[in-house]
């Protein structure tokens, strides 16, 4: 319902209308600061409460979501709502300020030679019957 001056009331000034570069304070992901989907973030242990209390909403959301335990980046921006490129962005930006832990993913393994595999299990079966 619009009133005289032609103002919405319906309308609520809410974080959806916050451009994403407003999120982010006009910053780019750092060249050092790769996360990757699996990459997992937890709180650190000694969160500095001074740092803690002049972050933005959604840092503060990101922060309060990985305090009991870790969660993927992927997890992040599914619980946020947020772009994963934004995500990253707030990422960085705690663990510069040492309000976050991350952990890069375990590469995967390279793939085992069969034929050696086979060479060592026959050897053993030589050496103590089988």
């Amino acid at each position: 319902m619009a009133d005289e001056l032609g103002r919405d009331e319906d309308l609520e000034l809410t974080s959806p209308l916050v451009p994403l570069f407003v999120i982010t304070n006009g910053r780019a992901l750092p060249p050092d600061h790769e996360y990757e989907h699996t990459t997992l973030v937890t709180a650190a242990a000694d969160n500095g409460q001074a740092a803690a209390r002049t972050l933005s909403p959604e840092a503060g959301q990101v922060l309060d979501l990985v305090a009991n335990g870790f969660l993927s980046v992927a997890e992040v921006a599914g619980h946020t709502h947020l772009p994963l490129g934004v995500v990253r962005i707030l990422l960085a930006q705690l663990e510069e300020d040492r309000l976050i832990l991350a952990r890069t993913p375990i590469p995967r393994a390279e793939r085992v030679d069969r034929e050696l595999v086979s060479a060592v299990l026959e050897g053993l079966k030589n050496r103590f019957g089988a």
